[in-house]
């Protein structure tokens, strides 16, 4: 206690005490007051997180090139009173995956919010920003998946005519306008350079927004990358299909696998010669138990079968499945393609989807290559009805590089799946070319998008925080170069 009767300070020694006070708790909370400053975030508790954000609907200005939009946007503070000022935006996949898929990551990277708040925004027409919604492409669950009609030109068509007797603007739907809209959230909230993480389609719009403001760049991580050039409604098919073809062939080459199954590389014309007529059969919802009647034609059987290649351990069942499925029990392959949709269907708009890659991707192919491509593939109509989907859909204007490979030096972390059935290695080393100041990590054993996985979270939260490289555990990534393809199961799977 201060002794009563000691002098009182001069008033001019107790105002700079009191400056010199306010400085420093400023400068301990500088980038918090500097994005409090900007915009009013509200507390809010999300589904598929444990603890709580901060929660904010931004009206965005209007620009030439897109409307006035409603944006959410959600941040998840630091673990610390003094944060980096440099947070981590992380731009989810689809394109159509809403930022909420996203959580269960974020909760992965505590390393990140050690330090680093993340950010994560919904793109124009999904989630909370201004969510599109058609009739045709309504919200199903992963069982009404199953239907064909889902690609579908006539599908497709009814809801680009519902979007347009609604007067919506579908030139507000495009990677460049996201990168515009990301721009315009990292300044709202006060931040004046950013990390970036980008999954699948996601690292599209992160190499767009490298390219447009490279100067607001401190880092990259992209996982699961998509080439500039990439068409996703044409490209994704050939490498699925090899995806497929390697899964079929690595069981040949097992003396397991191919004691339960002699020929599996030929188990798929076989399929596709049963199902020259599509067979009408009940199965049951596996979650529900309730039998519903489904279609099953070859296509769903090969796309659903390819559906399970995005997830390793998933993958070693194909053999089996397809197996069950020539013996015509297909319910087996119905209900695990059920099962891996069934989070999808909450966390992906296939409005908007649609509304990016027949805007972006589905112009750029060519009448003759469609011909060409689908020649060689195990279903050329599967992958020909996806393309023919977007007739119709108005093209976006692209810039002239936004095709082009991105040159930059601003450091990056590339992650590759060695079983990614359609973002897979050959990608992320092509990109790396032009990426000087780059680390690309292959996990040979795990499929799409590896940062949940092992020792990946410590690896991004190394690589966050000094951006070089030079720290990243050699120990993990030796533990993703020499990872093996989990086993097939080559146990025949008994019919009830």
């Amino acid at each position: 206690m201060r002794d009563p009767d000691a002098a009182a300070p001069p008033a001019n020694d107790l105002r700079r005490a009191c400056m010199l006070l306010a400085i420093l708790l400023l400068s301990g909370c500088e980038s918090r007051s500097v994005t409090q400053a900007r915009t009013a975030l509200a507390d809010c508790r999300l589904p598929r997180l444990v603890t709580a954000a901060k929660c904010a609907i931004l009206e965005l200005p209007a620009r030439a090139d897109a409307p006035t939009a409603h944006v959410g946007v959600t941040v998840l503070p630091a673990n610390t009173l003094s944060p980096k000022p440099d947070p981590l935006f992380m731009i989810a996949g689809g394109p159509g995956q809403l930022a909420s898929a996203l959580l269960p990551l974020t909760t992965q990277l505590g390393g990140v919010r050690r330090t680093r708040d993340i950010v994560l925004v919904d793109p124009r027409g999904s989630g909370r920003s201004e969510a599109l919604s058609c009739a045709a492409l309504k919200s199903r669950d992963a069982f009404d998946g199953l239907s064909e009609d889902d690609i579908s030109r006539t599908v497709v068509q009814a809801c680009l005519d519902e979007l347009r007797s609604r007067g919506v603007d579908l030139g507000q739907f495009t990677t460049e306008v996201l990168v515009g809209d990301l721009d315009a959230v990292r300044a709202a909230l006060g931040y004046e350079r950013i990390n970036l993480w980008g999954g699948s389609y996601g690292t599209r719009v992160v190499q767009q927004y490298v390219r447009r403001h490279e100067d607001r760049v401190r880092s990259i991580v992209l996982d699961g990358v998509a080439v500039p050039g990439m068409r996703v409604p044409l490209d994704i098919w050939v490498t699925r299909d090899e995806a497929l073809r390697s899964t079929l062939a690595a069981c040949a080459n097992d003396a397991a696998c191919r004691a339960s199954y002699p020929d599996p590389v030929s188990m798929l014309p076989r399929l596709r010669s049963a199902l020259a007529k599509p067979r009408r059969i009940d199965v049951e919802d596996p979650r529900t138990g309730v039998a519903r009647p489904v279609s099953v034609t070859y296509d769903l059987v090969l796309s659903s079968a390819e559906a399970l290649l995005y997830v390793p351990e998933l993958s070693s069942l194909v053999p089996t499945l397809l197996a069950r499925a020539e013996a015509g029990d297909f319910a087996p392959l119905l209900a695990a393609t059920t099962s891996l949709g069934e989070e999808l269907s909450e966390t992906f708009s296939l409005p908007l989807h649609y509304a990016v890659i027949c805007a972006e991707d589905a112009p750029r192919v060519r009448p003759d290559e469609v011909a060409a491509v689908t020649a060689r593939l195990l279903a050329p109509d599967l992958a020909a009805r996806n393309i023919e989907a977007c007739s119709g859909w108005p093209a976006a204007k692209l810039a002239a590089d936004f095709t082009q490979p991105l040159n930059s030096n601003v450091p990056a972390l590339i992650l590759s799946g060695g079983l990614d059935p359609v973002t897979p290695p050959a990608n992320g080393a092509t990109v790396a070319k032009t990426l000087p100041n780059s680390t690309h990590v292959i996990a040979a054993a795990y499929g799409h998008i590896v940062s949940p996985h092992a020792c990946a979270p410590r690896l991004i939260a190394t690589f966050l925080e000094d951006a070089a490289g030079a720290r990243l555990d050699a120990a993990c990534i030796d533990y993703f170069a020499h990872g093996k393809r989990p086993p097939l199961y080559s146990s025949v799977l008994e019919a009830r």
